[in-house]
């Protein structure tokens, strides 16, 4: 009887080991694989999602900036048109002046 409790002692201890080994290996190949896929996607040249959240805010920020500019533009237009009709109906009122026509 003596004998059972001690193989079943060593049974029990070569499980454990065989579990402890089991799961290095099961952890190494985890290790591999993730190793293997970020070099995978290291030679695809992707783009993380950070990158492209900043790209698209800085284009928005662009955008604003240009639709800015260009209603300055307009609302300059607009003055420089408004000044250019004066000037031409003070042309027209005035009578041309003598020293014009020299």
């Amino acid at each position: 009887m003596t004998e059972r409790p001690r193989f079943i002692d060593d049974l029990a201890g070569m499980a454990g080991g065989a579990v402890s080994a089991l799961m290095g290996l099961r952890e190494e190949m985890e290790a591999m694989v993730r190793a293997r896929l970020d070099e995978a996607i290291r030679r695809l040249d992707l783009v993380k999602r950070e990158e492209i959240e900043a790209l698209a805010e800085m284009a928005a920020n662009a955008r604003a900036g240009q639709e800015a500019a260009e209603a300055r533009l307009d609302q300059a237009l607009a003055r420089l048109a408004a000044l250019e009709a004066r000037l031409d109906a003070a042309a027209a009122v005035a009578p041309a002046s003598p020293q014009c026509e020299k």
